[in-house]
């Protein structure tokens, strides 16, 4: 058995993982190499001899994998072995680069006085006090038409923007994560729930978006229930197939890559999940969701021995999928044997 400061792996066989031998395990094998950039302790030797193999087809894969690695579960520290896995994606939305009538929200990249106050000053703040404000006066990265475009970003912590410039050319770039307030961050959808809005079953994405279309009102009043605020800052997209960097500094593979906690799974580790794949209602079978994936990022609520946050990535249905996901999960850790 591993011990971690949150979780702790108990060692298995493979017929203990559910739907091993029906992945398609060569699809995350370009996730595992990218791991490899920047390989967690343990690693270095295994991560060389796989850049090496030259035709990893399925076969080749998946007897590496079961001849280097040893499957565990992970659980609590209590003996909890089931958690929840959530989902992520990277939005694409239409910003300009000066405001508008329509594009009024400002993305900011972070201050000059970013690094003299922590925590910054939070969400409210930002927006009501004068010395808060004219801390963000010329920062502004760009504008998007709707409030829930920006916290999307700020959920998110980046996306993709279809920037119109003043000349009217457009660009696609990507809006990057560069830093929050250091205020701890408080859920929307937590808040609607105790506001009567919705069960806690009901919350997601889509249902904190149409309160919102029909509470137009009270849509400030929601944002500042949350006091964490994210900075930007503006990369090149100059191949649109490559994913955001995760937080282990390696590009997200949709459908690869997850969010976990790092007090629980290092950075690098391939990891097997079993969960569903998430559905509306009524749907009264989800299909299961069994495979391969690679941890490499984490967020402010992946917390928890099996937590994880899915990446779906940025195509068409991400948003759906990622906003709907709110699954029972089990997980286990592919850890170099000894």
């Amino acid at each position: 058995m591993i011990e971690q400061p949150r979780s702790r792996w108990v060692p298995v066989g493979w017929d203990a993982l559910p739907g091993w031998g029906e992945d398609q395990l060569a699809l995350a094998w370009p996730a595992l190499l990218r791991s490899c950039l920047k390989p967690a302790p343990g690693w270095e030797r295994l991560c060389a001899e796989a850049a090496a193999i030259p035709e990893p087809d399925e076969t080749t894969v998946r007897t590496w994998l079961q001849r280097r690695l040893q499957p565990y579960r992970v659980e609590a520290h209590d003996g909890s072995a089931e958690g929840l896995i959530t989902g992520y994606f990277e939005p694409l939305i239409e910003a300009r680069r000066q405001p508008d009538a329509t594009f009024r929200v400002p993305l900011y990249r972070p201050p000059a006085d970013f690094g003299k106050r922590k925590p910054y000053w939070s969400r409210a703040q930002l927006e009501t006090l004068p010395a808060a404000r004219a801390a963000l006066k010329g920062r502004e990265l760009a504008y998007v038409a709707d409030p829930l475009d920006a916290l999307v970003l700020h959920i998110q912590g980046s996306g993709r923007l279809l920037v119109t410039e003043p000349d009217g050319s457009q660009r696609l770039v990507r809006a990057a994560f560069a830093g929050h307030n250091d205020h701890p961050y408080r859920s929307v959808g937590r808040w609607l729930v105790d506001q009567g809005a919705f069960s806690l079953d009901q919350a997601s994405w889509p249902a904190i978006k149409a309160w919102a279309r029909a509470n137009p009102g009270r849509v400030q009043e929601m944002l500042r229930v949350n006091p964490r605020y994210v900075f930007f800052r503006e990369e090149p997209l100059p191949d649109p197939a490559v994913g955001p960097l995760g937080a282990q500094g390696v590009p997200l593979t949709p459908g690869r890559s997850i969010a976990v906690d790092r007090e629980s799974i290092p950075y690098g580790t391939p990891v097997w999940i079993d969960t569903t794949e998430p559905t509306p209602a009524p749907v009264p079978q989800p299909r299961p969701l069994r495979r391969l994936v690679m941890a490499q990022d984490t967020g402010g609520a992946i917390v928890g021995a099996v937590r994880a946050d899915y990446f779906w990535g940025w195509t068409e249905g991400a948003e759906e999928y990622a906003g709907r996901m709110k699954q029972p999960l089990r997980m286990w850790v592919l850890w170099p044997r000894s």
